[in-house]
């Protein structure tokens, strides 16, 4: 018993320190990896005894579905995968860009509190670093409904087969996806090859140490 108690707190101490650096819990992998433990099954037989004992929660509906009694709300949201935020990502599927959730964030639940199906991406390239949109972050965005000048949008483009985040203007007889890089040059494009697949409403920001801090848009 003292060495299961002893597995125990491993466990969660690790929950806690996760939740702490990156805003999100942990998966039952990622647990079973960080503490040595034999299975997947031996993480669930610690956290069905966590649960029990009032120090953690869970939604069985999602991966990274622990909760820490005391926290702030969280909301599920998907991640799409990857966008480019530099030159735009080719996507191969030629109907149009139809993403499939690689798995479920568990994120603050304010930064998508009476937003439209909000679903995320991780972010590749460095083209709107002067927006606060670095590489490897993650931004949170919600299908537009009205979208406006100066907005960052994730951009379907027909005619290239590529998807990229921008700032979006509409201009006279075309579209200019303005990146936020002085080194960077836009993007023009005719109206009828851009679809909006979705507008920015927060940044999951990723500093050197580490930590993601949620940055409402």
């Amino acid at each position: 018993m003292p060495r299961q108690r002893d597995t125990r707190s491993s466990i969660f101490n690790f929950i806690q320190e996760f939740a702490r650096e990156k805003g999100y819990p942990p998966t039952v992998r990622e647990i079973q990896r960080a503490c040595g433990l034999a299975s997947p099954r031996a993480v669930q037989y610690h956290l069905e005894a966590l649960e029990r004992e009032g120090f953690i929660e869970r939604d069985s509906r999602t991966v990274r579905g622990i909760q820490l009694p005391g926290r702030e709300p969280a909301a599920p949201v998907p991640l799409y995968g990857t966008i480019a935020a530099g030159e735009p990502i080719p996507v191969p599927d030629s109907g149009g860009w139809t993403p499939v959730a690689e798995e479920i964030l568990q994120v603050p639940a304010r930064l998508v509190e009476g937003r439209r199906r909000p679903f995320a991406l991780r972010v590749r390239g460095t083209s709107m670093i002067d927006a606060l949109v670095d590489n490897g972050d993650i931004v949170i965005l919600e299908p537009p409904g009205a979208v406006d000048d100066g907005d960052m949008v994730a951009v379907w483009l027909s005619d290239r087969q590529e998807v990229t985040l921008k700032k979006i203007y509409v201009e006279a007889d075309r579209v200019r996806l303005q990146p936020a890089n002085d080194a960077m040059q836009p993007i023009y494009a005719d109206p009828h090859d851009v679809l909006v697949q979705g507008k920015v409403i927060a940044v999951l920001r990723e500093y050197k140490a580490s930590i993601y801090k949620p940055v409402p848009g």
